[in-house]
């Protein structure tokens, strides 16, 4: 099973780094090595040289590094670098120094492709600005041509704590990355710029001291799950209260009444302010007004469809009121958001509370703008726990899961088939499902989460999607998964 991944930010690196500073060999060499190890397995069969980017910090004393090692391989690289040599950190003008009592020469410009391949060693972990001529104009040849590019920690351009591109951003076919992931690699634009992801802890031990986050995997809430007893009967898996649905948007709450009775809940309620009789397609659910809904719940679900009525702030007041398990989603978040009363009783309740918003509900709700939620998702998701004492899962390209005790995850299952409508409010369902059976608040917000994107690639593994999959389409291999890992 694969075990969860240290994920560190910024600072907390630059910390643990301070503490190895005098580590023989050091982190630069190490980290070269490693670099080197993967850039030599994807020159296998390539008659071109490599082409090694180094910028003006350490990131570029990688590249030195690992163009010297390279070769000392027989390789003969080609390294570009127009900085000024006696400005370079220690570490990084070491290295150009052994670079040239080697026999390594430099050049200031791109030559002419073919390449074997492009290592990148530009900027790294640390650059919070776009990318200025001429990186911007070697990034964007490197982006053109038709080799493998391996970046080294983070591709150029990519701000590695937000994953937020920051104008003309290196694509790269593969990443080293080292002593742990980083949040950037993981979120927002990362994923679409880094490629294949390996990691290199370089011989670091994370101690308690080291403030980190972690993957999703199925090793943090698969001791949760147990396989069902035999003398099982309906009361056994709890029941899922549903309230939303809202005239004109009645979908949204059948599609997550669906995908909770789906996985695994004894008995879903599904509480419509637009009033249906029964639900042709699923006649298993039992439609009843809101109020009786609330009666009947061990856990419930608020928002899909809501609307903002005056009747949708009654039902999230008394809502808040009750003592049971309540995930608020869509309509509920914005709600909380026009409200602060609400949201100071949110704060109050003692029952565990779950908050599943996408990045305009977030920012909604922390009174700032989407552009500032996606420039610190981590910071946003971990702001919105600790405010409402809320397990919080900011939805999204990598998935920010927060608890409230300040720890935090990133999903890494999924892909783009989930953005349409209707997929927040299965992930919803999904979620209540586990919560009515049972499982702890924190494991079946992480479960649901991984859940959520794992169906999601199942369905486009099987030829639905991405292109035109639907929310309602996440549900059959959802349940499917859950049932493997549950007996496996």
């Amino acid at each position: 099973m694969d075990q969860p991944q240290a994920i560190l930010g910024h600072d907390a690196l630059r910390l643990i780094e301070g503490r190895y500073s005098g580590a023989v060999p050091p982190l630069m060499e190490r980290a070269a090595a490693a670099a080197a190890h993967v850039a030599v397995s994807l020159l296998a069969g390539s008659a071109a040289a490599p082409l090694i980017l180094a910028g003006p910090g350490n990131n570029g004393g990688d590249a030195l590094v690992v163009a010297r090692l390279l070769r000392q391989r027989g390789l003969a690289p080609q390294l570009v670098f127009c900085a000024e040599a006696a400005k370079l950190p220690a570490a990084a003008a070491a290295a150009h120094a052994a670079w040239i009592a080697c026999g390594g020469s430099t050049i200031d410009r791109l030559p002419a492709p073919p390449w074997g391949l492009v290592i990148d060693g530009l900027f790294g972990i640390g650059l919070k600005r776009p990318l200025a001529d001429p990186y911007a104009s070697w990034v964007e040849q490197v982006n053109a041509a038709a080799c493998p590019v391996l970046a080294l920690d983070a591709p150029s351009g990519l701000d590695a704590d937000s994953g937020a591109a920051l104008g003309l951003t290196l694509r790269a076919s593969h990443t080293i990355t080292f002593i742990a992931l980083k949040p950037g690699l993981l979120t927002a634009d990362g994923p679409d710029h880094c490629g294949q992801i390996s990691v290199d802890a370089l011989g670091v031990e994370l101690d308690a001291s080291a403030e980190f986050g972690q993957t999703v995997t199925p090793a943090l809430f698969l001791p949760a799950l147990q396989p069902r007893r035999k003398n099982s009967h309906k009361g056994s898996f709890g029941s899922v209260a549903i309230i939303g649905g809202a005239p004109g948007m009645a979908g949204a709450a059948l599609l997550a009444a669906r995908a909770a009775l789906h996985l695994g809940a004894g008995r879903v309620y599904l509480g419509m302010l637009e009033r249906l009789a029964l639900d042709p397609l699923q006649p298993e659910l039992m439609l009843k007004t809101p109020e009786q809904t609330l009666a009947l719940a061990t856990c419930l679900i608020l928002g899909p469809g809501l609307g903002d009525s005056a009747t949708a702030e009654q039902l999230l007041r008394r809502a808040l009121a009750a003592e049971l398990p309540l995930l608020l989603d869509a309509d509920a978040l914005n709600l909380l958001a026009a409200h602060p009363v609400l949201r100071k009783q949110l704060a109050r309740r003692a029952a565990p509370t779950l908050l599943t918003p996408h990045p305009g509900e977030a920012a909604r709700m922390l009174g700032c703008s989407i552009a500032v939620v996606q420039a610190d998702r981590v910071g946003a998701a971990r702001t919105l726990a600790s405010r409402h004492r809320a397990a919080v899962a900011l939805k999204g390209c990598g998935s920010i899961v927060a608890l409230p005790d300040g720890r935090w995850f990133i999903n890494c299952s999924g892909n783009p088939g989930l953005a349409t409508a209707g997929s927040g409010d299965v992930l919803a369902g999904m979620t209540a499902a586990l919560l009515a059976q049972g499982v702890n608040p924190e494991a079946a917000l992480l479960a649901a989460v991984h859940l959520h994107g794992a169906a999601a690639d199942a369905a486009v593994g099987a030829g639905a999607g991405p292109i035109g999959l639907t929310a309602g389409e996440l549900i059959a291999p959802a349940r499917s998964l859950l049932n493997a890992w549950v007996n496996a």
